[in-house]
């Protein structure tokens, strides 16, 4: 199954789209995401591009609500937390604070502007 993300005039990610494979194939038999653009607009019309479920290419999967990055070619995750900002190199939101490193488990908290432990601790990395 191939994933196709619907664009706005801003890059805006509208919906996600999975169709079959064979709406890939061109003449040779060979996947072409022209081709899935082009049965996408045939449907629906508008700007498509292709994503990936796996992550295989242009970072990461397209999100609603996200954007996508033309200059890198990589989709960028909707921000979820107001205070964090998007590193321009990695295309990551970042918070003001990094995650603590101390072996337990935290949640992001707006209201305070860091991070909250859970009294919850997590289990040694392997």
């Amino acid at each position: 199954m191939a994933h196709f993300a619907e664009l706005d005039d801003n890059n805006i990610v509208l919906r996600v789209l999975v169709i079959a494979n064979k709406e890939l194939l061109d003449e040779n038999g060979n996947e072409s995401e022209a081709k899935g653009v082009e049965f996408c607009q045939s449907l629906f019309g508008g700007r498509w591009v292709q994503t990936s479920y796996n992550s295989n290419f242009r970072k990461q999967l397209a999100a609603i609500g996200g954007t996508y990055n033309s200059e890198k070619d990589a989709f960028v995750l909707p921000q979820t937390h107001p205070k964090w900002t998007l590193n321009p190199d990695t295309l990551d939101w970042e918070p003001p604070t990094p995650y603590p490193n101390d072996g337990n488990h935290y949640v992001w908290r707006e209201d305070l502007g860091d991070w909250f432990a859970t009294g919850i601790k997590l289990p040694p990395k392997k």
